[in-house]
């Protein structure tokens, strides 16, 4: 049986990988930072076959206390302050969290390999958004970086730190340069959740505006589960690498509004949408789209599911639990 740690386990991508690993029949512990922290209910309730640890990203002890308990054979560090727009508020918990957390999970894998004898295969979550102000279209693992947010630049860090672990250690440390995925676990503050929500609640005559930054911006949005099983199969293969996870096609958040309004029978959608410089980015990302033929080509990896079929699962899944809460008994006393 073998063994995995993930940090960021109560993310999105986090249950997605716990469950493709226990389904794959891993031993999965999942690292949830300080006592008695609410996530690690959450957790326990809907992951109880993964083994919950305790440890910060920041505190080097701990996380090797976690490794001396886990044992890992393979590690998969998800852990980071993700949201974009958070990143320019607290530029300095970012790059602590997001790029020096890299540093000491890389160290603390090292340190475990020394002491064990036995190889860890280590995972970096790296981001699009190190691309930044796209030097090429679309862009592939040579592209050059150019990280145009805190965030971004964080993620750079992390990412070139574990290429020289890997160079100066001989570690098997990979990671997945992975464009924007979603999915109905997507949290709230995320554009493209906050869409999905806002148009479950407008069917429902819970809510009457959503407000947004720049409908122009283009992504490249992909499905959460599909990308998980990307990070696996690199930690599979004989040599670490690098790899552009992605669907290499464009959508602007226009489109994203167009398909999501579409399933609750709207075709004009502009009465319930209004823009508000509040939620534009001090320095934009215009157009992000990957290229990811290598991990087809190693891989043997490739996306299964399409954009319109991501939206419409987000909506339908925002539209169930939308309902569920407004239907809910309300408490004694409320």
């Amino acid at each position: 049986m073998r063994r995995a740690l993930i940090t960021g386990i109560t993310g999105q991508d986090g249950t997605y990988l716990a469950e493709l690993l226990l389904a794959k029949g891993y031993e999965v512990f999942g690292l949830v930072r300080g006592q008695n922290n609410p996530k690690a209910a959450y957790l326990e309730c809907a992951l109880p076959d993964v083994r919950v640890l305790t440890g910060d990203l920041l505190d080097l002890p701990s996380l090797m206390r976690s490794f001396a308990r886990a044992d890992p054979d393979e590690v998969y560090n998800l852990g980071a302050i993700s949201f974009v727009a958070h990143s320019w508020e607290n530029a300095r918990m970012v790059a602590d969290v997001t790029g020096g957390g890299v540093l000491n999970m890389l160290e603390a894998a090292r340190l475990h390999q020394e002491r064990s004898g036995r190889q860890v295969r280590f995972y970096q979550a790296s981001s699009s958004e190190m691309f930044g102000k796209a030097q090429a279209v679309p862009q592939n693992e040579t592209t050059l970086l150019w990280p145009r947010s805190p965030y971004g630049v964080a993620k750079v860090f992390g990412h070139h730190m574990t290429i020289s672990y890997r160079e100066t250690y001989g570690m098997h440390a990979s990671s997945g340069i992975l464009f924007n995925h979603e999915s109905p676990r997507r949290g709230r503050e995320f554009v493209t959740r906050k869409i999905s929500r806002a148009v479950a609640r407008i069917a429902l005559g819970m809510q009457h505006e959503l407000v947004l930054g720049n409908l122009d911006a283009m992504r490249d949005w992909g499905f959460a589960g599909d990308y998980v099983e990307a990070m696996h199969l690199m930690l599979r293969q004989d040599l670490p690498d690098d790899y552009v996870i992605a669907t290499g096609e464009t959508h602007s958040v226009r489109e994203f509004l167009d398909v999501a309004f579409a399933q609750i029978g709207v075709d004009d959608w502009s009465g319930f949408v209004r823009t508000s410089a509040r939620f534009v980015r001090p320095a934009e990302v215009d157009l992000l789209v990957g290229d990811w033929s290598k991990a087809e080509f190693v891989l043997g990896w490739r996306p299964k599911v399409g954009f319109e079929e991501l939206v419409a699962m987000m909506v339908a899944a925002d539209l169930d639990a939308e309902a569920r809460t407004e239907t809910a008994p309300v408490p004694a006393g409320h």
